[in-house]
């Protein structure tokens, strides 16, 4: 039996990013490379050449080059990489300023809100400097305790575009989760929102709010997104404060990027907390950036073109995974509330009307879909999608068999495989190398 289930044209090969990398590799650095297997195995075998040429080939933007990529004067744990080099994290998502649509935000309740490059860059400097007359300064941490909206994503970028560390969880994690996680690293700004949407249902945020408030040691600031309430009395909460208010009214502004170590930390993310209280896990900004820009760029072959979904919260390392596709110029697809509301059929309605051409998921929502007898490939125009991503636990032969049946039997079906703990993959797809049933494609 042929357990092959797609394989890419040789246009498809001929076009991806994987295998123009591999011409630069060879024009660069005399490697004779020729497939994927070669490749891999020149990677691990130079890793200084390697990350070099992803560096060069994915241009990362830095105002100063390193003087050494790896310096193993000190072996694992303890190597450092791209010594010298200074850069920023957001100013490397933020590449673009002009109207191609950086995110599209698709509600529960049907809201749909979109920002073009130009507007996410201007709402990013009004937050920056708003974080800096707060008082936010390099290495200190802010934190987000919003729905996967278009808000989380600026505050993101102004916190990290100043230095400071971003660190978020969703509303979802509730009172007990949130102070578990955020007691820990004493954030100085929190942003929030009053309110979210799951499975039809509102809830409101805003008494917990208050006990959030009581219980975080060093709080200066919290910025309230109205998202439930069209209106919000901020000045209920202890040092509340609205968005807009907060923002202010300038636009237009540029951003001062701090320019920083190659290791400078960027993100705090949290362990499962299955064994006690969750433990931080500190991700350093060049390092998160070249690893998802590797991954976004060779792996799932994302380019300017491209409208890139996955199904996560704020809480879960693949939403960072997601944001970082802002430095490819594409359009982000962002979703907050439950996969199956008002109906089963909702994302991969949300699929078809945004043009999806990477959709991301989980093993357990593909799952889902065949037992609710969802056929997409029948009675959705899905033309344009050409991935599909899968985490979150292994997907089954069946699982497989559903995709290129009842989905669509051109599309190239990843499942990818990963950690909170390097905020990145372990295996993933490859757009030149065929997908077997119930097979990973290649090792990162």
């Amino acid at each position: 039996m042929n357990d092959r289930l797609w394989e890419p044209s040789p246009a498809q090969i001929e076009q991806a990013n994987i295998t123009r990398f591999t011409q630069h590799v060879r024009r660069t650095h005399d490697v004779s490379s020729e497939d994927y297997a070669s490749l891999y195995d020149w990677s691990i075998r130079y890793p200084a050449d390697f990350w070099s040429a992803v560096w060069d080939y994915c241009d990362v933007k830095a105002s100063r080059r390193w003087d050494t990529v790896l310096d193993e004067s000190e072996h694992m744990p303890g190597s450092r990489w791209f010594t010298g080099s200074r850069l920023n994290f957001a100013e490397n998502l933020l590449r673009f300023r002009d109207d191609h649509t950086a995110i599209v935000f698709i509600g529960e309740d049907g809201r749909r809100v979109s920002w073009s490059y130009r507007q996410l860059h201007d709402e990013v400097a009004r937050l920056a400097r708003a974080l800096r007359d707060a008082g936010v300064v390099k290495g200190d941490r802010v934190a987000g305790y919003l729905p996967n909206i278009p808000e989380a994503v600026s505050a993101m970028l102004a916190t990290t575009s100043i230095g400071a560390i971003w660190t978020s969880c969703s509303p979802d994690f509730g009172v007990t989760g949130l102070l578990d996680r955020f007691g820990q690293v004493q954030p100085k700004v929190l942003f929030t929102a009053d309110g979210y949407y799951y499975n039809g249902k509102m809830h409101d945020c805003m008494d917990q709010l208050h006990t959030v408030i009581d219980r975080l040691e060093g709080l200066r600031r919290v910025v309230v997104v109205p998202f439930v309430h069209s209106e919000i009395n901020s000045s209920t909460l202890p040092l509340g404060v609205t968005y807009e208010e907060f923002a202010g009214s300038d636009s237009g502004s540029e951003i001062c990027f701090e320019q920083l170590p190659f290791d400078h930390p960027v993100y705090i993310l949290y362990s499962s907390g299955t064994t006690g209280q969750p433990k931080c896990i500190v991700h350093g900004a060049g390092g998160t950036l070249i690893q998802h820009l590797k991954e976004l760029v060779l792996h799932t072959d994302i380019a300017r073109s491209d409208t890139v979904f996955y199904f996560t919260t704020c809480g879960w390392m693949m939403w960072n995974w997601l944001v970082s596709s802002l430095a490819t110029g594409c359009t982000l697809v962002l979703y907050d509330g439950a996969p199956f509301y008002p109906a089963p059929r909702r994302l991969f309605d949300v699929a078809e009307q945004e043009g999806i051409t990477v959709f991301g998921t989980s093993a357990r929502f593909l799952s889902a879909a065949e037992k609710a007898g969802l056929k997409p490939r029948a009675d959705h125009d899905l033309y344009r999608l050409r991935t599909i991503l899968s985490t979150g636990s292994p997907l089954l032969p069946a699982s497989f068999d559903y995709v290129y049946r009842d989905v669509s039997p051109q599309v190239q079906l990843a499942s990818i495989s990963g950690g909170t703990d390097i905020i990145s993959c372990f295996a993933l797809g490859c757009p030149s190398l065929p997908v077997y049933r119930g097979e990973l494609q290649c090792r990162g």
